[in-house]
Order: structure tokens, then sequence, then C-alpha cells
């Protein structure tokens, strides 16, 4: 019979449940608060394989939080994603042969509602397929009324204190999506060309210049060369003549030139490169713009006006091959900047739009250098001063049709200001007649302010706001988010939180790393390894799922996913499964009863039981609280599986003929819903069922586990442990022993410095199959031993020929050498010339011969002692 947690439809139930009686609430009784975001999935199709890390190490804290007493709110969301989502739906349209523009602004962005609606649909539905226990009725959008108003008053806001202004920058270009940040910018390395033009002097000869993008050579203002390089010094204040154009233009002199690139003489073209852009603003040289926002070339490009950029590059190339202005053409490796959405190449371009100063951050970077905001990993923390200390001034407009619209108004006077509300007359002039900005705020934006906004911070006049909230979860107790977004988001949200709210957002910041396939690589469609977290829990069940990417989850490593991983996790649960209900059938045979089950163990398992849940719940609640998931996952699985159904189960058939069965049985319950409960973060839906299964109920008419009290860590028994680890070694080492016999065993006698009781003997006879085990103080004679650590065992050979097991034993011996020998590892030759494939295997199989000569070398020692 399968494990019913596994049936999704099975899960659908019990999530409804959980979710209709409120258990994903707020708890504003609790004076305890504990507080977490989450980062807002994109509206933009299914969520993958990294949703499910980061949603799935949340909700483990969230579960943890409530079941330890504190009021949790696990704030839902869904963000907008202004230039993706907008490219879903523009895609969608050209499908059926329509266009943006053909359906006008207003017309496209219902469009864009229409899909949103589609989507967020769908994304909550896969979050609650993988159990996230957020509080539903707080689900917000970027684009919600009341976020909306947040934005607009954080925009205004820094628009008054002049750190909001609107300039002519150069700045990152997407001829598709507009203009980007800097680290929208992905960089690709390409194999191009390098190529050597060329320039003919004005008073004679010519000077090469090379270049990887020729097709700018419209737009040059000059030729530049390294003040310190002797090869061109007679150049310095003479002409060139642009080739194509025919016009001249001056040879300057700057350090920025490098000597040892191409010939040492380079172009300037302030219009279209970023560091020709800080020459020309050095040397009073004016930008000449030579193609449009969409990369056509203008009337400066003579006849390849009307052109693209890219396509043009190969016909100018062409023409100044032909008319000669060409040296050579080589084989070039570069960085190229691509569009992280559409990875279309970025051109640098100058454009009027609107920044948020750098300014803006010191506060932010000042309090987390104070350690106001905790880490983990901690290098993260040196990655974020190192960026920070290197900020620019963040370009937040995009030219779109999809996002909030920057709330700048200009008024027929031609008077700027910024207002929340839409304005009825200008602030300056009183003018009625005014026009709204037309672009919109970078998605960031936005999502910048997820920390506070979606508290209600700027909403005060909204029917839902709750003016405790603020108070109770603002700082944020703790974000969990990828790496990958800490300066997209996180660093935005600590400027953007201290510099509006006086106070960093988090207290702790929990960075994982990516989730990779089996062999360490990037999972990506064209590649095929791809894992659908959907896919994985309609076949396994989200609980596999979790506990894998749990146990995966090392601070500062990637995780690599395997089915493996999650078959495993698969495993531990039907192990879990089997044992809870060996329990309670056993429980039920010996008159015990799963309602009243003792609370405070009083038999010697039932002690020995606690004392290890108690030390693995202390380690437990400590990786809890410093985000060491997988240290969690690990502990867990040990105690769960490598203990209690292990051991524990075990020891517990040694009591089934004694009085004492019903409360033995009754303890093992009990410390396992302990357990359980320990366990339920990781594995809502197993341990529900389980936790459930043991107490005699059923959730539809019972209280969760969720309600449940999280273990608290109490004092160990160690004497009583140290007992039960010499029972343990004695019944290894009497299984080996009988193992390698090979022949029924009726007596067996031991030596331990741990002082065992005839309980004790009892369980090691039971456990080993032996009629019966004796305390001695000295090895008997004619008896075969094996020395522990903590025990000694004696198995008297009388009447057992061990002389036919020895021969035996030997004759594998030299199978083994002579296997070893034709392996030709000690021939140098062959070391030499063999390839390092087949070294490789041999070292391997070496390794696992040895291994079994070491074995069969222990069991010869044994016998001839």
């Amino acid at each position: 019979m399968d494990f019913p947690p596994f049936d999704l439809a099975w899960q659908q139930i019990y999530y409804q449940i959980w979710k209709s009686r409120g258990y994903f609430g707020v708890s504003p009784d609790r004076p305890k608060k504990f507080a977490i975001m989450m980062p807002p999935p994109n509206v933009t199709g299914r969520l993958h394989i990294g949703h499910a890390l980061t949603m799935s190490l949340q909700d483990i804290l969230a579960r943890f939080k409530r079941m330890d007493g504190y009021s949790v709110l696990y704030q839902p969301g869904l963000d907008h994603a202004g230039i993706a989502t907008q490219n879903v739906v523009e895609k969608q349209l050209l499908a059926q042969g329509m266009t943006k523009e053909q359906i006008g602004r207003e017309g496209f962005i219902e469009k864009v509602w229409e899909w949103k609606e589609q989507c967020a649909h769908a994304i909550v539905d896969q979050l609650q397929s993988l159990g996230i226990s957020c509080a539903w009725d707080r689900l917000r959008f970027t684009m919600d009324r009341g976020l909306e108003r947040a934005v607009k008053l954080a925009f205004k806001t820094w628009f008054d204190r002049g750190l909001i202004v609107q300039d002519t920058y150069m700045i990152n270009w997407c001829c598709k999506d507009g203009a980007l940040a800097d680290i929208e910018v992905e960089y690709e390395q390409e194999l191009g060309k390098l190529y050597h033009l060329r320039y003919p002097l004005e008073q004679g000869g010519f000077v090469v210049v090379a270049t990887t993008r020729p097709e700018t050579l419209f737009g040059d203002v000059a030729l530049m060369v390294n003040p310190k390089d002797g090869r061109y010094e007679h150049l310095i204040g003479q002409r060139a003549i642009l080739p194509l154009k025919g016009h001249a233009i001056p040879i300057i002199a700057d350090d920025y030139v490098d000597p040892s690139f191409g010939s040492g003489c380079v172009k300037v073209t302030p219009a279209h490169d970023p560091n020709d852009y800080e020459v020309g603003q050095r040397h009073q040289l004016k930008p000449l713009v030579v193609f449009d926002e969409k990369g056509i070339f203008n009337e400066e490009a003579g006849e390849f006006a009307h052109l693209d950029r890219l396509q043009a590059r190969p016909l100018v190339v062409e023409s100044l091959q032909k008319q000669g202005f060409v040296e050579k053409i080589e084989e070039y490796t570069h960085q190229v900047g691509k569009c992280y959405r559409c990875n279309s190449a970025i051109e640098p371009y100058i454009s009027k739009q609107w920044f948020l100063k750098k300014e803006v951050a010191q506060g932010s970077i000042e309090k987390v250098k104070q350690g106001l905001s905790t880490f983990y990993p901690a290098h993260w923390r040196n990655n974020y001063n190192a960026w920070m200390e290197n900020l620019r001034d963040w370009c937040i407009s995009r030219q779109l049709w999809w996002g909030h619209r920057i709330p700048v108004f200009t008024c027929a006077q031609g008077h700027q200001f910024a207002s929340v509300e839409n304005p009825i007359t200008c602030p300056t002039c009183g003018n009625a007649e005014f026009s709204q900005d037309h672009d919109v705020l970078d998605t960031w934006f936005s999502s910048a302010l997820w920390a506070f906004s979606t508290l209600g911070w700027g909403q005060e006049s909204a029917p839902e706001f709750r003016e405790q909230d603020l108070q109770d979860f603002y700082p944020n107790s703790v974000l969990v988010t990828g790496f990958d977004i800490l300066f997209f988001w996180v660093a935005r949200m600590l400027l953007a939180g201290e510099s509006l709210l006086g106070k960093l957002p988090f207290k702790h910041i929990y960075l994982h790393a990516l989730v990779r396939d089996e062999h360490g690589n990037k999972m990506s469609k064209s590649k095929g390894n791809v894992i659908d977290p959907l896919e994985i829990i309609e076949r396994e069940g989200s609980d596999s799922l979790r506990f894998a990417l749990a146990m995966l989850c090392v601070q500062g490593r990637d995780l690599r996913l395997s089915k493996d991983t999650i078959t495993q996790a698969r495993h531990f649960t039907h192990k879990l499964y089997n044992a809870s209900l060996f329990l309670a059938k056993n429980l039920g045979e010996v008159g015990g009863d799963l309602a009243h089950t003792p609370s405070t163990p009083t038999t010697m398992l039932g002690r020995y039981a606690q004392s290890r849940l108690n030390a693995t719940t202390k380690e437990v609640r400590t990786a809890l609280e410093q985000y060491r998931f997988n240290d969690v996952a690990t502990l867990l699985y040990r105690f769960l599986w490598g203990e209690f159904c292990d051991w524990f189960v075990e020891f517990s058939k040694g009591y089934k003929q004694s009085g004492d069965a019903p409360l033995v049985f009754g303890e093992l319950v009990s410390i396992l819903k302990q357990g359980l409960q320990l366990l339920h973060p990781l594995m809502p839906y197993s341990t529900e069922y389980l936790y459930q299964t043991l107490s005699g109920t059923s959730l539809e008419q019972s209280p969760s586990i969720m309600l449940s009290a999280y273990p608290k860590d109490t004092q160990q028994d160690l004497e009583l442990e140290a007992c039960f680890d010499a029972i343990k070694e004695a019944i290894i080492v009497l299984r080996r022993i009988k193992i390698l016999l090979n022949t029924p065993i009726t007596q067996a006698f031991v030596q331990s410095k741990i002082p065992l009781d005839s309980q004790a003997l009892h369980l090691i006879a039971k456990l080993s199959k032996i009629a019966s085990v004796q305390m001695v103080s000295q090895k008997p004679a004619q008896s075969l031993s094996d020395v522990g650590e903590l025990v000694s065992v004696h198995v008297d050979l009388s009447g057992i020929d061990v002389s036919a097991l020895i021969k035996r034993l030997q004759a594998q011996l030299d199978k083994l050498a002579k296997e070893k020998a034709k392996l030709n590892l000690d021939n140098p030759h062959f070391l030499a010339k063999a390839p390092k494939e087949l070294l490789e295997s041999l070292q391997a199989r070496l390794a696992t011969i040895t291994h079994k000569e070491e074995e069969i070398q222990r069991e010869l020692d044994l016998l001839q002692a």
C-alpha cells in the first residue's frame, strides 16, 4: 500500500483543511513576532525549481516559528515583472498577427491584466501544491492599488528630497526593451572580429585604428592615443580624415588609451561607447548620435541610413574594403553585454531618463557595516559592501506600457512636480492643464518597497490598512532568497527601507545557492536537464521534494539535485510510515491505547529514546536558528531512521512478551510523535498523517500537528546512553561473528567497560538471536573474541571446526592477490603510457580489492587469535 501523502489529491484535501481553519494566518495575541516576506514570483509562467527551493526554506521557518509560539506573518505576493510580462503578452499578440501599437496602450494593458489573472491563479495553485503555509488572506500584487500608492509616495519623497532627478546620461539600452540598469546587463564571452581600419592623416599617410564595431565610425568625433606612446607623439593635435564620410577629426591624447591594444590608436565615439562618453566629457567633445532607440541608422550614416546597425555592419565593412580602408580583420574574443530579458546586444546610448541618486544608499551602507543586518553565509556581507561602495545612480525609468507610471506631471506653464494623488491644479501656478510622464518605473523600484509596502506603509487611508502591522513586523525577521538577486533586489530593499523608514528592513538575510543538476550543470531547456518541481510533486509528493532540497542546502554551495536524492527522501517517509504502523499495531496487541500514551517515559528503552530525542532537538533548534537547513534534515534523518527505526523499534521487539510491553510501545509512540513534530516543517503532509495515525484520530475531526508545540530540548541521560552504546556494539559484533562462522550460536560472553544489567543482556541476546548472553570478567578458554571500543564479545568455539573456514578465507585472499597483480599498477612503463581514464578505473578497482583484503584479514585474525 502506497503512503497516502504522496497522492496529490489527498494533499489538496489536507491543505484546504489547514487553510480553511486559518492555521496560516497571523495570531495577533501572541507576543513574539516573526515576519518573512515571499520573494514575489513574476507573473510570467510556471514556477521553477529555484522557486521551490526558496519557498520550501521559507515555509520551514514559518512552520517552525508558529509551532514555537510566534505570531507569524508569512507574506505572499506576485510581481508584475514589467519587461518580462510585457514581452510574454507581446509574443502572444504577435502569434495572433497583432502588435501592441495596433490595439493601443489601454487595450494592451487590458490584455496584460487578463494574462496576470490567469498566471497568478496558476502560481497560487503551484505554491499550495508545494504546501506553502503563507497568509493567503494577505496576498499582494506589486500593482495593487495600495502598493501603487506606496510606490508613488516613495517616488515623491525621494523626488522632493532631490534624490530623484531627470537627466541625460549614457545608459545601457536594449533596442527592444529600452533603458536598463547596470546590473540588468549580462555579459557573455563571444568570438567576434577585430577590424584594423586605416584613417588617412590630413598631412599625408594614415594611422591604423582597431575596433570591434566598425559601423559606429559614423559617430567618431576624434582619434585618441596615449600621451606617453612615443609612436604617436608627433600626431597629437593633428587631424585625421574619417573614412566613408571624408571630414576631418582631431587626434587627442588621454591616459585612458592602452598602448598594447590593437595599434595603440583608438576611435572616440562618445554617443555610442560609455568610456568614450567620459573621454568626450573631459575633452569637451560633442557626442554625435548616429542611430535611434531601435538601433536604426540616421542620416549621419549616409547611404546606410534606415538600416539596422547590426545588419549594416557587413555592408559598411565591404564598403571600407572596396575603398582601401581595411588593414586586416582578425578573430577576437571579447565580452558582449546582453539584455537579461531578451538577450539582445546592449547599446550604450545617451538618453534622458529618471535616476535615483546613489546617495540614497549611504545610510544602509553604514548600518550594514555596523552589523544591524546579519548575512548568512557571512561572506555575502563583503560582496554587498564591495558592490555598494561602487554604486552608480540607478536608472529607474523604463520605456514600457506595463508598470507603475512615473508620477511626475508637467503643467502648461512648464512646472514639473511629483504627486501621489491625481493632481487637480499645478502646486506652483495653479494651472489645471498638465501631462504625465509616459515612462513607467523599473520593476525593482516597487519590489524594493516589498518589506514594508505589504505592511501598509503609505496606505493609511486604505480600508485594508492594519495600523499594528508595521510596528509588529518591521523590520522583518529574515529574508530568504537566492544570492543571484542580492544586487537586483536585496540591496535595493535595504536602501529603500533605511531611507524611507530609518531602519534596515531585515534582521537576518539568508542567501541560498543555485539548484543545478546532479553533474553540477546549470539547468536549461536546451540541455534538457530542467527539473520541473510540479512533475516531482505529482510523482513523488511535495514532502520528498522539500526534504531533498533541504538535505542538499549546504550554506555557500550550489545544490546538485538528482532523482536519487528525491527517491531517498521518499524512502525515508515510507520508513516512518512502516514504523508508525508497527508501533500502533503492537500497542493495540499488548492492550495499549493510542489516545493515552505516557508523556514521561519510565522504562529503560523509553528513557533512552527520550534522551536521544532531547539531544536531537537541541541540535535541530540550533541549526534552524542558524539557517543550516542541510544539518536540520541530516539530523532528523539520522535520528528518525538511523536511531528510532533501526534501533528503538528493534529493541521494542525484545519487550513484546514482557509486562512492560504496553508502557514501552506507548512511550515509543509518544517519542515518535515528538520526532514528527520536529520534522513537520520539512515534511508537513507526511508528519500530519502519521501524527494523526499515532493519535488514533484523523485531521477531519481533530486538531492539526501544526497546533502542537515544537519540542524543547531538555536534559540528556548520558549514563543511560553509554549503556545502550555498549548494548548496540555487542549486538553488532555478535551479528558479525555469526555471519563469519555461518553456524548457530547458543552461548556468548560479554566483557564491558559500561555496567550492563540483566535487562541489557536480555536485549543483546534477543536482537542477536542467541539463547544466552552472560557477563564475564575475562576471556573464556576456546573462544573466538572480537574487541570493540566499549565491549569485548566472546563466542565458545567448542565443537566448531574453524580450520575449513580459515582455509576458505585464505583462498579468497590468494585470489584477490592474483587479481591485484593483473592490474599492472606496479609497472612504471605501463603507468607512463596508459590513458588517464584507464588508470582512474584501475585505481578504483585496486581500492575495492584492498578493502576486501582488509575485511578478510580481520576475519582471519579473529579466527586465529
